[in-house]
């Protein structure tokens, strides 16, 4: 009963108008950042790792913008369940959407990076392309038809379990669905090879270097930002020279690419994640 009734006060929320939503979003910001400790220490250890330059003043800044800007990002997906597809489209602007057909006629991996807008992206995606992802099932039964009609409820989309493993994948994109891919979670040593990521070796699944050669898709990368007026997603041309001369390059490669969008707004990248929680064998952990 309690989940249906949160269920109704955000279906309610999507009538707000966006600044409204925005002004809500800060305050739960505020208030998460205040109460959260656990998840404001992750935050802070993350980004002394990644900018040991900067000051335990700047840190905290820093923490606290991302802390807000995700807040409103949750807030946002009111609009990404409930509303109209021309209402999305205008708090969700895309530029470059014609690099998701490839000249060549080759499969497309779109390559999302953990921002904040993220999830506008996907939805956003979805009113103007068939795609398949990666879904992670939610134990709460409510919550997650929610969240799988939020995904689904424009063109077709193949949602695929963690579980299924890379073959459905391939076979989705060799059938023509672009596929969604969000690249950069530590999901523990299985799998994953240790890449730079802003200097401190990180688990990565090397698994964008692999579907590639076994597909031969090119590499579309998405990035969303978060702005006063909604979402710019920016759909990048092809990736170049990729893949190169072997999975482990590959890998460093795409955590540079990364690396050079953090740079560009490091408060709306997702750093409540424990990216280096998996750790080379004999070194420290950084998380309690």
């Amino acid at each position: 009963m309690f989940t249906y009734l949160g269920v109704g006060v955000l279906w309610l929320l999507h009538f707000l108008p966006l600044p409204a939503m925005r002004a809500l979003g800060g305050i739960l910001g505020r208030v998460l950042y205040a109460l959260g400790r656990e998840r404001r220490n992750v935050a802070k250890i993350n980004l002394r790792l990644c900018f040991p330059d900067k000051s335990e003043a700047e840190i905290d800044r820093l923490a606290r913008a991302h802390v807000i800007s995700f807040s409103r990002a949750v807030l946002d997906r009111t609009y990404a369940w409930w509303a109209s597809a021309a209402r999305l489209q205008r708090l969700c602007r895309v530029t470059g959407i014609e690099h998701l057909q490839d000249p060549a006629g080759r499969p497309v991996i779109m390559l999302c990076p953990h921002f904040v807008g993220l999830d506008a992206a996907a939805t956003r995606l979805s009113i103007e392309v068939h795609a398949c992802s990666v879904y992670s099932a939610q134990k709460n039964e409510v919550i997650n038809r929610l969240l799988f009609h939020g995904r689904t409820r424009f063109k077709p989309t193949i949602l695929l379990s963690r579980q299924d493993g890379m073959r459905k994948i391939v076979k989705s994109l060799k059938e023509g669905y672009p596929f969604y891919y969000l690249p950069d979670q530590d999901f523990g040593p299985k799998e994953s090879i240790f890449v730079p990521f802003f200097g401190v070796p990180a688990a990565t699944i090397p698994a964008l270097s692999r579907l590639v050669r076994l597909t031969g898709a090119c590499v579309v990368a998405i990035i969303a930002r978060q702005v006063p007026d909604g979402y710019e997603v920016e759909v990048m041309p092809p990736w170049e020279n990729f893949p190169g001369a072997s999975v482990e390059e590959d890998t460093a490669f795409m955590n540079r690419f990364i690396e050079s969008q953090v740079l560009r707004m490091p408060e709306q990248y997702f750093w409540l994640h424990k990216r280096f929680k998996t750790r080379p064998p004999g070194e420290q952990r950084f998380y309690k």
